[in-house]
């Protein structure tokens, strides 16, 4: 049971990345995410910014990795009926405590591959009656479905950016 979330199902700063997402098969969807942004990436320099003050290549493939372990643990425990009410997650306080830039890129990239792997197996064996159930998310109602969108909309916003500015 995919099918596209409603507004309700995710906090509406997520909008932008859940309108990022095309289709319902989220299964498919995290595959050829998975497999354009090892693609992509295989033609990028990891310590390359566009700009001072702008993250490295590393530093945004170091980010994905991050978020989507954080939107795949929120997936599971709200889908396994969890109602622990989750916080927000400030990127750049996660970014302070990071070392992506003293890490080789395909380091990173195997490291996506290997989150993004459990993320659809996660995704392809939660269980039907699952998708619908409801938690909190920074004070808002959500759902595995709407959490399972950004954190595919949250990949393809960064993959937009790798390939529009940063190839």
């Amino acid at each position: 049971m995919h099918g596209r979330p409603e507004e309700s199902e995710f906090v509406p700063f997520a909008k932008g990345y859940v309108d990022n997402v095309e289709g319902t098969d989220l299964v498919q969807m995290l595959t050829s995410q998975r497999d354009d942004l090892l693609d992509l990436t295989t033609q990028l320099d990891g310590l390359y910014r566009y700009q001072s003050g702008k993250w490295t290549v590393n530093e945004v493939i170091g980010h994905i990795n991050d978020a989507e372990r954080i939107f795949a643990y929120r997936l599971l425990c709200v889908g396994r009926g969890d109602q622990t009410p989750f916080p927000g997650f400030e990127q750049d306080d996660y970014m302070a405590g990071a070392n992506f830039n003293n890490r080789a890129l395909p380091d990173l990239l195997d490291e996506f591959r290997l989150i993004r792997d459990s993320s659809i197996s996660l995704v392809r064996n939660l269980p039907p009656d699952a998708w619908l159930k409801r938690g909190s998310v920074a004070g808002f109602s959500v759902t595995p479905r709407g959490i399972a969108f950004t954190l595919a909309g949250h990949e393809r916003h960064h993959y937009r950016i790798l390939r529009n500015i940063y190839r």
